[in-house]
Protein backbone atom coordinates (compact mmCIF):
# COMPACT_ATOMS: atom_id res chain seq x y z
CA UNK A 1 0.00 0.00 0.00
CA UNK A 2 1.35 3.43 -0.99
CA UNK A 3 1.50 6.34 1.44
CA UNK A 4 -1.01 9.18 1.03
CA UNK A 5 -0.66 12.79 2.13
CA UNK A 6 -3.55 15.22 2.48
CA UNK A 7 -2.76 18.93 2.59
CA UNK A 8 -5.75 21.08 3.40
CA UNK A 9 -8.31 22.48 5.77
CA UNK A 10 -9.58 21.51 9.21
CA UNK A 11 -12.91 22.96 10.35
CA UNK A 12 -15.28 22.34 13.19
CA UNK A 13 -18.69 22.12 11.52
CA UNK A 14 -21.88 23.46 13.09
CA UNK A 15 -24.59 21.43 11.35
CA UNK A 16 -28.01 23.10 11.52
CA UNK A 17 -31.04 20.98 10.66
CA UNK A 18 -33.81 23.04 8.96
CA UNK A 19 -37.00 22.35 7.04
CA UNK A 20 -36.09 24.79 4.25
CA UNK A 21 -33.09 27.02 3.54
CA UNK A 22 -33.54 30.58 4.84
CA UNK A 23 -34.22 33.19 2.17
CA UNK A 24 -32.62 36.62 2.11
CA UNK A 25 -34.06 38.67 4.99
CA UNK A 26 -35.85 35.67 6.50
CA UNK A 27 -35.52 34.36 10.05
CA UNK A 28 -36.29 30.67 10.54
CA UNK A 29 -36.32 28.27 13.48
CA UNK A 30 -33.84 25.38 13.20
CA UNK A 31 -34.67 21.90 14.41
CA UNK A 32 -31.26 21.06 15.92
CA UNK A 33 -27.57 21.86 15.86
CA UNK A 34 -24.56 19.54 16.15
CA UNK A 35 -20.82 20.13 16.30
CA UNK A 36 -19.09 17.73 13.89
CA UNK A 37 -15.40 17.54 12.88
CA UNK A 38 -15.02 18.64 9.25
CA UNK A 39 -13.05 20.64 6.71
CA UNK A 40 -12.45 19.18 3.28
CA UNK A 41 -8.85 18.25 3.99
CA UNK A 42 -9.59 16.70 7.37
CA UNK A 43 -12.62 14.85 5.96
CA UNK A 44 -10.47 13.27 3.28
CA UNK A 45 -7.68 12.34 5.70
CA UNK A 46 -10.22 10.94 8.17
CA UNK A 47 -11.91 8.86 5.47
CA UNK A 48 -8.61 7.41 4.27
CA UNK A 49 -7.64 6.56 7.83
CA UNK A 50 -11.00 4.98 8.58
CA UNK A 51 -10.73 2.90 5.40
CA UNK A 52 -7.34 1.58 6.51
CA UNK A 53 -5.01 3.78 4.45
CA UNK A 54 -1.51 4.93 5.36
CA UNK A 55 -2.23 8.66 5.55
CA UNK A 56 -0.66 11.83 6.94
CA UNK A 57 -1.99 15.38 6.98
CA UNK A 58 -0.47 18.86 6.75
CA UNK A 59 -2.61 21.78 7.94
CA UNK A 60 -3.18 24.27 10.76
CA UNK A 61 -5.57 24.79 13.66
CA UNK A 62 -5.90 27.40 16.38
CA UNK A 63 -4.82 26.85 19.97
CA UNK A 64 -8.39 26.21 21.08
CA UNK A 65 -10.79 23.41 21.97
CA UNK A 66 -11.95 23.05 18.36
CA UNK A 67 -8.39 22.39 17.21
CA UNK A 68 -7.90 19.73 19.87
CA UNK A 69 -11.16 18.04 18.87
CA UNK A 70 -10.14 17.91 15.21
CA UNK A 71 -6.64 16.55 15.83
CA UNK A 72 -7.85 13.91 18.29
CA UNK A 73 -10.56 12.80 15.90
CA UNK A 74 -7.97 12.19 13.17
CA UNK A 75 -5.72 10.32 15.59
CA UNK A 76 -8.65 8.02 16.41
CA UNK A 77 -8.46 6.61 12.86
CA UNK A 78 -4.65 6.47 12.80
CA UNK A 79 -3.98 9.60 10.72
CA UNK A 80 -0.43 10.88 11.22
CA UNK A 81 -1.09 14.42 12.52
CA UNK A 82 2.52 15.56 13.00
CA UNK A 83 2.14 17.92 10.03
CA UNK A 84 -0.82 19.77 11.64
CA UNK A 85 0.55 22.85 13.38
CA UNK A 86 -1.18 24.66 16.26
CA UNK A 87 -1.15 28.45 15.82
CA UNK A 88 -1.52 30.77 18.80
CA UNK A 89 -3.84 33.79 18.64
CA UNK A 90 -5.86 32.33 15.75
CA UNK A 91 -9.16 30.45 15.73
CA UNK A 92 -9.59 27.02 14.22
CA UNK A 93 -11.51 27.00 10.94
CA UNK A 94 -15.29 26.78 11.23
CA UNK A 95 -18.15 25.90 8.90
CA UNK A 96 -21.86 26.63 9.37
CA UNK A 97 -23.93 24.10 7.44
CA UNK A 98 -27.67 24.31 6.87
CA UNK A 99 -29.16 20.93 5.91
CA UNK A 100 -32.78 20.87 4.71
CA UNK A 101 -35.32 18.05 4.79
CA UNK A 102 -34.19 16.88 1.32
CA UNK A 103 -30.62 16.42 2.55
CA UNK A 104 -29.38 19.40 0.54
CA UNK A 105 -26.90 21.74 2.17
CA UNK A 106 -25.49 25.25 2.03
CA UNK A 107 -22.19 26.03 3.73
CA UNK A 108 -20.46 29.15 5.03
CA UNK A 109 -16.78 28.66 5.92
CA UNK A 110 -14.64 30.80 8.24
CA UNK A 111 -11.05 30.00 7.24
CA UNK A 112 -9.31 30.88 10.52
CA UNK A 113 -5.98 29.03 10.85
CA UNK A 114 -6.45 27.42 7.42
CA UNK A 115 -5.55 30.74 5.82
CA UNK A 116 -2.16 30.63 7.57
CA UNK A 117 -0.89 27.49 5.86
CA UNK A 118 2.18 28.99 4.19
CA UNK A 119 5.40 27.98 2.43
CA UNK A 120 7.33 27.82 5.69
CA UNK A 121 4.82 25.38 7.18
CA UNK A 122 5.07 23.23 4.05
CA UNK A 123 8.88 23.34 4.10
CA UNK A 124 8.95 22.27 7.76
CA UNK A 125 7.00 19.16 6.77
CA UNK A 126 8.74 18.37 3.47
CA UNK A 127 9.53 14.86 4.73
CA UNK A 128 5.83 14.01 4.49
CA UNK A 129 5.81 15.05 0.83
CA UNK A 130 8.95 13.00 0.20
CA UNK A 131 7.39 9.88 1.75
CA UNK A 132 4.02 10.00 -0.05
CA UNK A 133 3.13 8.63 -3.48
CA UNK A 134 -0.29 10.34 -3.64
CA UNK A 135 -0.91 13.92 -2.49
CA UNK A 136 -4.46 15.30 -2.21
CA UNK A 137 -5.27 19.02 -2.03
CA UNK A 138 -8.38 21.22 -2.08
CA UNK A 139 -9.01 24.98 -2.28
CA UNK A 140 -9.76 25.74 1.39
CA UNK A 141 -6.12 26.74 1.96
CA UNK A 142 -4.39 29.60 0.08
CA UNK A 143 -4.24 28.84 -3.65
CA UNK A 144 -0.62 29.95 -3.89
CA UNK A 145 0.22 27.13 -1.46
CA UNK A 146 -1.67 24.60 -3.57
CA UNK A 147 0.46 25.68 -6.54
CA UNK A 148 3.66 25.69 -4.46
CA UNK A 149 3.09 22.15 -3.21
CA UNK A 150 2.02 20.94 -6.64
CA UNK A 151 5.24 22.14 -8.25
CA UNK A 152 7.40 20.60 -5.51
CA UNK A 153 5.51 17.32 -5.64
CA UNK A 154 5.58 17.00 -9.43
CA UNK A 155 9.34 17.60 -9.42
CA UNK A 156 9.59 14.64 -7.04
CA UNK A 157 7.42 12.37 -9.21
CA UNK A 158 4.38 12.38 -6.91
CA UNK A 159 0.79 11.87 -8.08
CA UNK A 160 -1.32 14.94 -7.34
CA UNK A 161 -5.09 14.77 -6.87
CA UNK A 162 -6.80 18.17 -6.79
CA UNK A 163 -10.36 18.54 -5.52
CA UNK A 164 -11.11 22.13 -6.66
CA UNK A 165 -13.55 23.07 -3.92
CA UNK A 166 -14.62 25.70 -3.27
CA UNK A 167 -14.26 26.44 -6.97
CA UNK A 168 -12.82 29.76 -8.13
CA UNK A 169 -13.77 31.72 -11.25
CA UNK A 170 -11.12 32.64 -13.81
CA UNK A 171 -8.68 30.20 -12.27
CA UNK A 172 -5.14 30.01 -13.65
CA UNK A 173 -4.70 26.61 -15.30
CA UNK A 174 -1.19 26.51 -13.81
CA UNK A 175 -2.91 25.71 -10.52
CA UNK A 176 -3.92 22.23 -11.69
CA UNK A 177 -1.62 21.68 -14.69
CA UNK A 178 0.40 18.51 -14.24
CA UNK A 179 -1.95 16.92 -11.71
CA UNK A 180 -2.73 13.22 -11.95
CA UNK A 181 -6.47 13.62 -11.27
CA UNK A 182 -8.67 16.73 -11.17
CA UNK A 183 -12.04 16.02 -9.51
CA UNK A 184 -14.68 18.78 -9.66
CA UNK A 185 -18.38 18.21 -9.19
CA UNK A 186 -20.77 19.59 -11.82
CA UNK A 187 -21.22 22.96 -10.07
CA UNK A 188 -17.48 23.37 -9.57
CA UNK A 189 -16.90 22.44 -13.21
CA UNK A 190 -19.25 25.24 -14.28
CA UNK A 191 -17.49 27.75 -12.02
CA UNK A 192 -14.06 26.74 -13.30
CA UNK A 193 -15.26 26.99 -16.90
CA UNK A 194 -16.84 30.40 -16.28
CA UNK A 195 -20.20 29.51 -17.80
CA UNK A 196 -23.45 27.68 -17.14
CA UNK A 197 -23.41 23.99 -18.01
CA UNK A 198 -26.70 22.17 -18.57
CA UNK A 199 -26.06 18.65 -19.86
CA UNK A 200 -23.57 15.82 -20.23
CA UNK A 201 -22.32 17.00 -23.62
CA UNK A 202 -21.44 20.40 -22.19
CA UNK A 203 -19.68 18.70 -19.26
CA UNK A 204 -17.68 16.62 -21.72
CA UNK A 205 -16.54 19.69 -23.64
CA UNK A 206 -15.15 21.26 -20.46
CA UNK A 207 -13.50 18.03 -19.31
CA UNK A 208 -11.71 17.80 -22.66
CA UNK A 209 -10.42 21.36 -22.20
CA UNK A 210 -9.16 20.64 -18.69
CA UNK A 211 -7.47 17.41 -19.69
CA UNK A 212 -5.80 19.11 -22.66
CA UNK A 213 -4.42 21.74 -20.26
CA UNK A 214 -2.11 19.16 -18.74
CA UNK A 215 -4.22 16.98 -16.43
CA UNK A 216 -3.76 13.23 -16.73
CA UNK A 217 -7.40 12.35 -15.93
CA UNK A 218 -10.54 14.27 -15.00
CA UNK A 219 -13.47 12.95 -12.95
CA UNK A 220 -16.63 15.04 -12.61
CA UNK A 221 -19.05 13.87 -9.93
CA UNK A 222 -22.70 14.47 -10.79
CA UNK A 223 -24.60 13.84 -7.56
CA UNK A 224 -27.44 11.38 -8.04
CA UNK A 225 -26.44 11.04 -11.70
CA UNK A 226 -23.15 9.34 -10.79
CA UNK A 227 -19.89 10.58 -12.30
CA UNK A 228 -18.08 11.05 -15.60
CA UNK A 229 -14.45 10.07 -16.23
CA UNK A 230 -12.19 11.24 -19.07
CA UNK A 231 -8.62 10.10 -19.65
CA UNK A 232 -7.82 11.95 -22.88
CA UNK A 233 -9.03 9.11 -25.08
CA UNK A 234 -12.51 8.10 -23.95
CA UNK A 235 -15.35 8.97 -21.60
CA UNK A 236 -16.91 6.52 -19.17
CA UNK A 237 -20.11 7.27 -17.26
CA UNK A 238 -20.66 5.62 -13.87
CA UNK A 239 -24.18 5.41 -12.49
CA UNK A 240 -24.83 6.40 -8.89
CA UNK A 241 -25.36 3.73 -6.23
CA UNK A 242 -28.98 4.37 -5.26
CA UNK A 243 -29.68 5.23 -1.63
CA UNK A 244 -31.92 7.45 0.50
CA UNK A 245 -30.26 10.87 0.72
CA UNK A 246 -30.22 12.31 4.24
CA UNK A 247 -27.27 14.76 4.05
CA UNK A 248 -24.80 15.31 1.20
CA UNK A 249 -22.12 16.87 3.43
CA UNK A 250 -18.70 15.18 2.90
CA UNK A 251 -19.94 12.97 0.06
CA UNK A 252 -17.41 14.47 -2.35
CA UNK A 253 -14.64 14.18 0.22
CA UNK A 254 -15.49 10.54 0.82
CA UNK A 255 -15.45 9.91 -2.93
CA UNK A 256 -11.99 11.46 -3.29
CA UNK A 257 -10.60 9.60 -0.29
CA UNK A 258 -11.98 6.22 -1.34
CA UNK A 259 -10.78 6.75 -4.91
CA UNK A 260 -7.21 7.42 -3.80
CA UNK A 261 -6.98 4.66 -1.21
CA UNK A 262 -8.18 2.18 -3.83
CA UNK A 263 -5.52 3.43 -6.27
CA UNK A 264 -2.90 3.19 -3.51
CA UNK A 265 -3.83 -0.47 -3.11
CA UNK A 266 -3.09 -1.17 -6.78
CA UNK A 267 -6.64 -1.07 -8.19
CA UNK A 268 -7.19 0.47 -11.63
CA UNK A 269 -9.07 3.74 -12.12
CA UNK A 270 -12.40 2.11 -13.00
CA UNK A 271 -12.33 -0.20 -9.97
CA UNK A 272 -11.37 2.77 -7.81
CA UNK A 273 -14.23 4.93 -9.08
CA UNK A 274 -16.70 2.12 -8.39
CA UNK A 275 -15.35 1.80 -4.84
CA UNK A 276 -15.58 5.58 -4.39
CA UNK A 277 -19.19 5.61 -5.59
CA UNK A 278 -20.14 2.98 -3.04
CA UNK A 279 -18.43 4.86 -0.22
CA UNK A 280 -20.09 8.17 -1.13
CA UNK A 281 -23.52 6.53 -1.35
CA UNK A 282 -23.20 5.50 2.30
CA UNK A 283 -22.04 8.96 3.36
CA UNK A 284 -25.16 10.66 1.97
CA UNK A 285 -27.36 8.28 3.94
CA UNK A 286 -26.12 9.75 7.25
CA UNK A 287 -25.90 13.21 8.78
CA UNK A 288 -22.71 15.18 9.37
CA UNK A 289 -19.24 15.29 7.87
CA UNK A 290 -16.74 12.86 9.43
CA UNK A 291 -19.54 11.24 11.44
CA UNK A 292 -21.10 10.04 8.15
CA UNK A 293 -17.97 8.50 6.61
CA UNK A 294 -18.22 4.69 6.32
CA UNK A 295 -15.85 1.95 7.41
CA UNK A 296 -14.40 -0.61 5.03
CA UNK A 297 -16.82 -3.22 6.41
CA UNK A 298 -19.82 -1.01 5.62
CA UNK A 299 -18.71 -0.60 2.00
Amino acid sequence: MSKILVIGSLNLDYVIDVEEMPKIGETIIGNSIKKVPGGKGANQAYAIGKLGGDVSMIGAVGNDDAGKILINNLKNVNVNTKGIEIIDNEVTGQAYIHVNKKGENSITVISGANSLVDKELIDRNINLINDAEYIIMQFEIPLEIVKYVKEIAISKGKKIIIDPAPAVKNIDKDLYQGSYILKPNELELATLSGKELNNIEEYKTELIKMQSNGVNQVICTLGEEGCLHYNGEEFKKFDCKKTKVVDTTAAGDTFTAALVISLSEGKNIYESIDFAQKAASITVSKRGAQSSIPSRDEI
